[in-house]
């Protein structure tokens, strides 16, 4: 038992892999570089493995190190639980939190819901940046970005707010006019409204279906980076949306939209994405427990009773 690693030093390796260098790492965790390269170095000696490749700018993780991270989660997840189910400690949340959230999600649900845990947790300090931009929570310093779609970086903690896809729908008018695409090959030759969402490239239609996922050159003359102003476009019969379910929802049931190719979608569930365990800070925690419970069921919830589509 005495090889064992130090749980300081798992946290500290948990820590630099999420960070592009020893240096950075050291100057966001208060800790001088020498000091975070030799407890890397212990470390390593203690697990007899090469856990980064080093270069005089950054650090790379070695296969036995993605090994190790994975492990140390764990053990690092397994002792805050001890530490959790024994402490009866009530830790008031505290200190700056820095959110982002796309600028339609930050107006019409954060804002207000972000009002609420401000009151009820007055010792925090809010920042909420609203951005169309993807964002790098670790170089920018972000402590929770609301954000729809597939979370595919490594070294970040994703927790689902709600389940949620992406369909094709077009107004009435337009079908009646251009006729209803029966496949994905037809669907290429139609008017689409191109829809520049944080994790889709430009024009570009990755469907899930039954044969996997498949790529369509959406093509069209109209384009936005605005949820809202594609739904007035598409309401108008300017063309083919591919647009959240959730916010459709009731126009395809009152017929002013009409959903087509069933079998084809895109996931959009909504993530509170965080670059620090929840069991770690207090503060992220009763925030992101908040945002689950406001946005799936409080007066300011993603989806609503009913919805404008036009508004």
């Amino acid at each position: 038992m005495d090889n064992l690693p130090l749980l300081s030093d798992l946290g500290l390796f948990c820590e630099v892999v999420r960070r592009p260098s020893f240096a950075v790492a050291a100057s966001e965790l208060g800790k001088s570089p020498a000091y975070i390269s030799k407890r890397i170095a212990i470390l390593e000696k203690t697990l007899n493995v090469r856990l980064f490749h080093r270069t005089t700018r950054q650090v790379a993780i070695t296969e036995e190190g993605e090994a190790a991270y994975v492990w140390a989660k764990k053990i690092l997840e397994a002792a805050q639980g001890l530490v959790e189910n024994i402490s009866d400690r009530d830790v008031e949340p505290h200190g700056v939190l820095r959110i982002t959230s796309t600028f339609r999600v930050g107006r019409r649900h954060l804002a207000p819901i972000l009002s609420e845990l401000a009151r009820r947790y007055p010792a925090l300090e809010i920042w909420l940046e609203v951005t169309d931009h993807p964002v790098d929570l670790i170089r920018e310093g972000i402590d929770i970005d609301i954000r729809i779609g597939e979370v595919t970086e490594p070294h970040v903690y994703a927790h689902r707010i709600l389940a949620s896809k992406r369909i094709l729908c077009a107004a009435p008018a337009y079908l009646e006019r251009h006729g209803c695409p029966g496949s994905l090959a037809e669907l290429a030759r139609h008017h689409c409204l191109i829809l520049r969402e944080r994790d889709q490239a430009f024009g570009v239609w990755r469907l899930h279906g039954p044969n996997g996922i498949e790529t369509v050159k959406a093509m069209g003359t109209m384009s936005t980076n605005n949820a809202d102003i594609a739904r007035i476009w598409a309401h108008a019969g300017q063309g083919i949306l591919l647009v959240s379910d959730r916010d459709v929802r009731d126009s395809v049931e009152s017929g002013e939209l009409v959903q087509f190719l069933h079998e084809y979608w895109q996931p959009a569930d909504v993530w509170a994405v965080c670059r620090t365990r929840l069991a770690d800070s207090p503060k992220l925690r009763a925030c992101v427990r908040f945002l689950q419970e406001q946005m799936t069921r409080g007066p300011h919830a993603l989806i609503r009773p009913s919805a404008d589509p036009g508004e």
